[in-house]
């Protein structure tokens, strides 16, 4: 075998063959640089500008050039037209329809900014019959005085809001106007709203200096975290205390969540719960619901109520804030009303400090309830009023009983908030009648005496207090008294009183027709009494559910109930005008199981020995009362 033979068998299996042209290049190919490589090469250098010998930049570098490029626009009529615009009427109904809604507290509004709120929102001091001035007009109307008089006066004229006597006549009455405004907006937030206006020079309080422990909860501090705790959160809840959620209520708070920040949410939350009876705590949840959604609470680690609703209408809350990762629920209120014990309460344990004094928490604290949901607490802020009283204060427990002077002269004031009856049945005391006499019995059942057997009501008060504070005591203060449209209220009793519970029975209104009433009187005429008390006894279990049939009604009697009609025909908004909640059809299930199931055939041997002249004058009886025929 040749050389050239064993070659070319070498390259065959080294894979090498070829036509021989492998290597042949084009004159002026780059023969080291592919494509590629090239445009590799060049993104290195394109950061760095070409200089010349003398350092000058020749060419600028990518992003260097300061030479702006010529940028032609699309001759388009879109460019010179109105964007975004909307007719008056459409606005003015849009109008209506934000303000019905804004009307119910459980109405939220999404994606408000891509609405036009500036103009659908009429207020505010520098708006006019909806329309925001304009701020050089405003300068106008409301010039200096040395612009006007003086030297340097700009006018030779004073410019007067009015031109007539009777013009300034009726602006001084509108001054008049908006002063009495102002002033009941003050009582409003100091929770004396409502009082009357005209009050006597004797009957206005005495001002008097103080004790300093009465100014707690006032401080800069307290406030300071306050706002920063409302301005962290997205919502904030409201602790109020079930015994007194008025005298708990902080309405400059409130005032100020809803001009400031409307875009949070409030709502209410009454702790406490089980120290006032069920009805109270429902009626005053009934009220409270029509401002903000409130919500019936007892903290407890282990035996908690409204826990569940809590957590679910928060839980409503991230899911409408779903653009955002989480959101911060802030919890508000004053001192010791359980704002901390409600946060161990939803984690289920101690992450708070609590204690049953007030002014245990000194700072605001976060916490993470969930992955979406973050809690704060804050510290409890009590508002300044000028109508509190140090006696309102100790009462309402913003302040440490023994840091107080004299408490006995609050007693007289405690017992008139608390019946005699239950007083005599904590401390199994009876015949005293006033404050003094209840604290000298009371010191001398437990044994507190001083020096020469004088009895310590000092110490008898404080402990009386603290019983006060701490729920030992029962008390409540009342729901306000119902309004004129307030009277599906009064007709909530016994169980549909209660609060996490649904009424179990429905008390059904009897229809009945003009026929079948005059076919049962003359029926009662030709029956006797006791073939009439038989017939009732048998049909007495599908008297309630299968009632008010008539010769109009053979397509209800035909029909199941359903869902959205109740079984006497009504419709379901008809019903529900009786009913706190209507879960539709007939709510008493033995009677319904009673009514459906057929009754056998065969008769007893004494109902077989009845005369024939009754049996058929039964048969020929258009009774309202009718059994489901078994087929």
């Amino acid at each position: 075998m040749g050389t050239g033979k064993k070659e070319a068998s070498r390259r065959e299996r080294q894979g090498k063959t070829g036509d021989g042209l492998n290597n042949v290049r084009t004159k002026g190919e780059n023969f080291y640089r592919d494509a590629k490589k090239v445009k590799q090469l060049g993104m290195l250098k394109e950061g760095r500008a070409q200089r010349n010998a003398n350092g000058d930049i020749t060419v600028a570098a990518t992003f260097q050039s300061r030479d702006v490029p010529n940028a032609r626009i699309e001759p388009n009529r879109k460019w010179f037209t109105n964007t975004r615009v909307v007719s008056q009427d459409t606005l003015k109904a849009f109008r209506e329809a934000m303000e019905e809604k804004a009307r119910d507290p459980y109405q939220v509004l999404l994606k408000s900014n891509k609405l036009p709120m500036s103009l659908i929102r009429d207020g505010g001091k520098d708006t006019q019959n909806g329309i925001k001035q304009h701020q050089a007009k405003m300068t106008v109307e409301t010039s200096p005085f040395s612009d006007v008089f003086g030297p340097k006066a700009q006018r030779k004229r004073v410019k007067l809001g009015v031109s007539s006597l009777m013009d300034l006549a009726d602006d001084t009455e509108k001054s008049m106007d908006t002063y009495q405004d102002r002033l009941e907006q003050a009582r409003l937030l100091s929770g004396n709203s409502g009082g009357p206006d005209d009050i006597d020079e004797t009957d206005k309080p005495v001002t008097m200096a103080i004790e300093p422990v009465f100014d707690k909860g006032q401080s800069k501090r307290i406030w300071n975290e306050l706002y920063k705790v409302m301005d962290s959160s997205d919502v904030v809840i409201h602790v109020l205390d079930a015994r007194d959620p008025l005298g708990t209520r902080c309405l400059s708070v409130e005032k100020y969540l809803k001009e400031e920040a409307p875009h949070k949410h409030l709502i209410f939350v009454l702790n406490k719960c089980d120290l006032v009876p069920t009805s109270v705590a429902a009626s005053w949840v009934r009220r409270l619901s029509k401002e903000y959604p409130t919500l019936a609470f007892h903290a407890s680690i282990n035996n908690s109520f409204g826990k569940g609703s809590l957590i679910q209408l928060l839980r409503q809350f991230s899911s409408l804030h779903s653009d955002r990762k989480q959101i911060s629920v802030g919890l508000i209120g004053g001192p010791n009303t359980g704002k901390s014990s409600i946060i161990n309460t939803l984690l289920k344990k101690k992450v708070c400090t609590v204690a049953p004094i007030p002014g245990e928490t000194k700072v605001w604290q976060y916490v993470a309830l969930m992955k979406r949901i973050y809690l704060i607490d804050c510290p409890g802020v009590v508002p300044p009023s000028s109508t509190d009283t140090p006696t309102d204060l100790v009462l309402r427990g913003v302040v440490r009983v023994e840091k107080v002077e004299h408490p006995e002269q609050y007693i007289t004031a405690l017992l008139s908030k608390v019946k005699q009856r239950h007083m005599e049945k904590t401390y199994e005391l009876s015949g005293w009648t006033g404050s003094t006499e209840f604290l000298e019995a009371l010191a001398r059942k437990g044994g507190r005496l001083l020096k020469g057997g004088e009895p310590d009501l000092d110490g008898v008060a404080k402990m009386v207090l603290n019983d006060f504070m701490r729920g030992k005591i029962p008390w409540f203060t009342p729901a306000p008294p119902l309004e004129k449209g307030d009277e599906d209220d009064q007709k909530v009793g016994g169980r549909e009183g209660r609060l996490g519970e649904m009424p179990r029975k429905r008390k059904t209104e009897e229809i009945v027709d003009d026929a079948d009433v005059a076919a049962e009187a003359q029926l009662q005429q030709e029956a006797s009494a006791a073939t009439l008390k038989e017939d009732v006894e048998s049909d007495e279990a599908s008297e309630e559910v299968f009632e008010g049939f008539g010769s109009d009604t053979e397509d209800a009697r035909s029909r199941k109930p359903s869902f959205g009609a109740t079984v006497d025909g009504r419709s379901e908004a008809e019903s529900n005008a009786d009913d706190v909640i209507s879960i539709g059809g007939s709510d008493n299930e033995e009677q319904e199981a009673q009514a459906e199931v057929p009754e056998p055939q065969a008769e007893a041997p004494e109902a077989q020995s009845d005369n024939d002249e009754e049996e058929g004058r039964k048969a020929a009886r258009p009774s309202k009362r009718r059994r489901i025929s078994m087929d």
